[in-house]
């Protein structure tokens, strides 16, 4: 109970959460090498915790002929549990869940059996279905492990859902944050009107809108319940985009809650805003509808030298004509927001520990 409580602290607190890549081989087979050392990577560049098994991570792993679902998480947790054994604060671990009720029923209990402490929750695979039943779903996974609410969006295979659904989730005893992907201002505010009428101060709001990471850092969302102007923020990341360049962001994040703490947003942070949304562009593959997301993420971490290639599942998954030119560009433009000096002083170590 007590390691829970503190768990629950830290994502009260904030924290960056990298969305955790895979590494694979020129085979397309599991780089185990290489999948330790970007864990070791996030880990010591000051991320408070993994998501291991989401988007980032490739959904093609929770295809049981695939078979690296529970070897992929298994090896984040090892990495976690060596790295947490120096910490006094908890690292957050995460895990993925996909598919119908019973497929994500039984992933939760593969994290609950790893010590992973929630279910990044992605309703994907009940395209279709009611309002009713989403929440049925949700609340089947939550008496396994505790949630994290995902609002994914929807160009890369979430859905589109209404304020009524939020209403109804919040209720939901064992939600314990909301990571908002959904890359549009009206549903962001669609779930923290909903946490906020539903009087849910104890879920925890993560920003995972890529293109809007720093202003949803900084913005006081204010609504009115019960006659009381009530405010919320989102206190932290679970950010694909944080999974380069993690040392920067861990940096951004303590800045922000500085400047959010003391109401103290120059027009500065505007312009840092916009610089990392033209960064994430370039990585996420923006101009293509975020089809070369994926290896954007992996390329960066290749010209570091911490992968090899920039390998997926799928082998139609590639970089996008003119997308490596694009990361070139934003590279050299806002050098102050990537750590490859970092990477390159211990890169060596974390291939070799």
């Amino acid at each position: 109970m007590e390691k829970h409580t503190r768990v629950i602290e830290s994502l009260q607190r904030g924290i960056a959460i990298p969305a955790h890549p895979l590494a694979l081989d020129c085979n397309r087979r599991l780089d185990e090498r290489r999948q330790r050392a970007l864990s070791r990577y996030y880990l010591a560049a000051g991320a408070g915790g993994l998501a291991v098994g989401v988007h980032t991570t490739q959904f093609a792993i929770h295809d049981p002929s695939v078979g690296l679902y529970q070897p992929v998480l298994e090896l984040a947790a090892e990495e976690m549990d060596r790295a947490g054994a120096t910490r006094n604060e908890p690292l957050v671990r995460v895990g993925g869940l996909c598919g119908n009720t019973t497929q994500a029923v039984r992933e939760a209990s593969i994290l609950a059996d790893l010590g992973y402490h929630a279910g990044l929750l992605n309703l994907g695979a009940m395209r279709g279905e009611s309002e009713a039943r989403l929440v049925e779903h949700c609340t089947a996974v939550a008496e396994v492990i505790p949630v994290f609410g995902f609002y994914l969006h929807a160009d890369v295979g979430g859905l589109e859902l209404p304020f009524s659904f939020w209403q109804r989730f919040v209720e939901i005893d064992r939600v314990i944050a909301i990571k908002v992907a959904a890359f549009n201002r009206y549903q962001t505010i669609d779930v923290v009107r909903a946490l906020v009428e539903a009087s849910r101060d104890d879920i925890a709001l993560y920003t995972g809108n890529d293109d809007n990471i720093v202003v949803d850092l900084l913005t006081p969302y204010e609504f009115v319940r019960n006659s009381e102007t009530v405010q919320r923020r989102f206190v932290g990341g679970l950010l694909g985009h944080w999974a380069v360049w993690t040392k920067a962001a861990t940096e951004l994040l303590s800045e922000c809650q500085e400047a959010a703490s003391h109401r103290a947003c120059s027009a500065d942070w505007l312009r840092r805003a916009i610089a990392v949304t033209d960064m994430n562009a370039a990585i996420f593959d923006a101009p293509h509808r975020f089809v070369g997301c994926i290896p954007g993420i992996l390329e960066v971490l290749r010209r570091q030298g911490l992968l090899e290639g920039v390998w997926c599942l799928d082998d139609n998954e590639l970089l996008s004509p003119g997308q490596a030119d694009e990361i070139s560009r934003v590279c050299a433009a806002y050098p102050e927001l990537t750590d490859d000096a970092f990477v390159a002083e211990h890169r060596d170590s974390w291939l070799s520990g």
